[in-house]
């Protein structure tokens, strides 16, 4: 062994092995000592230094690191500014004086890296936000909204808005039919925090629904200071609070708007009695079997029954009444127009597996309504019952006594959603509008019956609009009850009978014509809300900039 391998490190245990035995036969003897030269550097190489030649030494490389550890540069006080594409951002003025929705919304349309970074206000936390608290808040909030028919976008806004006023800025809020999840991130270096929370029950009262819009109000206001305790609070009162209408008030509502519809369809004195009894026996049959915990198909196939029990009763009777108009009114209070509505929306803004949720439900609702109808239609056929799928419904010669029918179901509609009582006179005037603008345009222009219910929906969803803008609440209230008197109980209802009387091709294009009106009214609701949006005063022209995300090209 050389001198010059003798000087490598070795470990521990290879110099206790050294130490105490060499079975080396070079090995030099103990005591043996050899002398060197006095003139010979200990040395030998070729490649070694010459004395008194200094190189300076080269620092260790930087170790390897994650790709997600922050530079040593990086400084989390006086963070440098991120990254601009070449084309620059745009710059996005989001004025406070508009509703936090649409502020919200602006910032959900966008990408997450060209979100603006609003000014945090904080609210007096003693340590700051809790996050698994104000996550657990927003949850909340966002199945009150969700349960309550509120469309998938404007629910995540409310959740986004939620949690920017407590300061947690990367968050992405998910919503769909029954499942709410949101993830907060609090930067690139560290791990996500989320949270999801699943829809069970659904329940209609737009009176709770405008209590949490007043609420998540609040809390984007930056000069309101609301601490978790208080939002807790308040949202658990929202919660207990008690439906504003009594059950025997919903009831009579259901009679009255069933009553308006046959009215609306040509009607007289008689159908309408006829037709607010079958309405009314319907509901508390349907409260019966939510009673005994049926699901909602059968309650809408157990409310279907008595109109058209009762419509094929006077047919038999030989009642000089219309009694199509019977069984037409009984359907208008059983047609679920808000889930319609509100799945439409959701798919038009981009939401497709919720719409498709929602419109699955619908039609879950629909073939409840058609196997109940057609039950009775079946039995009054075998009975002999006359009834004719080629009577005409409706007539332009009883306007006002149709503006009126067509005011009173907004009405009553409004009550059965429990909406509060300041929105109930102006969603009246909102329905007794939309039908103006169809009888107008339906009997008046003559024009088709789908081109006119569309633009008397845009109308409804363009006043429902400004009218939730004006204050600062939800459109729903202003929107879902206008669109009563527009909804297809005519055609659902020829079509049907066609179908009972073994006509399958006329059951097919009125079942068809029902469709068609039906999306007219979704379309032109939403179509009147995005055109109300476009010209109120948001933010700059890069606010909308966000709607191309779907596009393919």
């Amino acid at each position: 062994m050389t001198y010059a391998e003798d000087r490598k490190p070795q470990t521990d245990e290879a110099r206790g092995v050294f130490d105490s035995e060499i079975t080396s036969e070079f090995a030099l003897p103990d005591g043996l000592a050899v002398p060197r030269a006095g003139g010979e550097s200990d040395t030998t190489s070729e490649f070694a230094l010459p004395d008194g030649l200094d190189v300076p030494q080269t620092p260790p490389a930087e170790p390897e690191g994650s790709a997600f550890s922050p530079p040593r540069t990086y400084s989390a006080k006086n963070p440098p500014p991120a990254f601009t594409p070449p084309t620059g951002i745009p710059v996005v003025s989001l004025t406070k004086d508009v509703p936090w929705q649409d502020r919200m919304r602006t910032m959900l349309r966008m990408p997450v890296a060209e979100r603006p970074a609003l000014e945090v206000v904080h609210k007096a936390e003693e340590e700051g936000p809790a996050v698994p608290r104000v996550l657990d808040l927003t949850l909340r909030i966002g199945e009150l909204l969700l349960a309550g028919g509120e469309g998938a976008e404007d629910v995540e806004a409310a959740m986004f808005a939620v949690c920017r006023s407590y300061g947690l800025d990367r968050c992405e809020p998910n919503a769909t039919f029954t499942l709410l999840s949101i993830s907060y991130q609090p930067s690139l270096v560290e791990d996500p925090v989320t949270a999801s929370r699943t829809v069970r029950r659904r329940g209609t009262d737009y009176t709770r629904l405008a209590a949490v819009f007043q609420l998540v109000d609040d809390l984007s206001d930056p000069e309101t200071q609301i601490s978790l305790e208080e939002a807790y609070r308040r949202l658990a009162e929202i919660r207990r609070n008690r439906h504003p209408y009594p059950g025997w008030v919903l009831t009579c509502a259901s009679g009255l708007l069933a009553g308006a519809a046959s009215v609306l369809v040509g009607g007289d004195l008689v159908v309408f009695v006829a037709a607010a009894l079958g309405a009314m026996l319907g509901d508390r049959l349907a409260w019966l079997c939510a009673g005994r915990g049926l699901p909602e198909f059968y309650q809408f196939t157990v409310a279907a029954m008595p109109p058209a029990a009762i419509g094929i009763a006077l047919t038999l009777a030989h009642v000089d009444v219309k009694a199509s108009a019977v069984v037409t009114g009984g359907l208008f209070a059983l047609l679920p127009g808000r889930a319609l509505v509100a799945g439409v929306q959701d798919g038009l803004t981009g939401f497709y597996i919720t719409a498709a949720a929602r419109l699955l439900e619908v039609m879950y609702f629909f073939v409840g309504i058609v196997v109940g109808v057609l039950m009775m239609l079946y039995v009054g056929v075998q009975l002999g019952a006359h009834l004719n799928p080629d009577a005409a419904l409706g007539n332009s010669e009883r306007p006002l006594w149709q503006i009126g029918a067509s005011m009173l179901l907004s009405l009553t509609f409004a009550v059965l959603l429990q909406q509060e009582r300041s929105t109930v006179l102006a969603v009246t005037l909102n329905g007794g509008v939309a039908w103006s603008v169809y009888g107008a345009m339906r009997y008046t222009g003559e024009l088709s019956p789908v081109a006119s219910t569309a633009v008397a929906a845009g109308l409804v969803g363009l006043f429902g609009q400004l009218l939730s803008r004006y204050r600062f609440a939800s459109a729903l209230p202003y929107t879902t009850a206008a669109i009563g008197p527009l909804l297809p109980g005519s055609a659902t209802y020829f079509g049907l009978l066609s179908f009972a009387q073994n006509n399958v091709d006329k059951g097919l294009v009125s079942l068809s014509t029902a469709a068609a009106l039906a999306m007219a009214i979704a379309i032109g609701v939403n179509l009147g809300s995005e055109i109300s949006r476009m010209f109120l005063r948001i933010g700059s022209a890069g606010k909308r900039k966000a709607a191309k995300r779907t596009r393919g090209f």
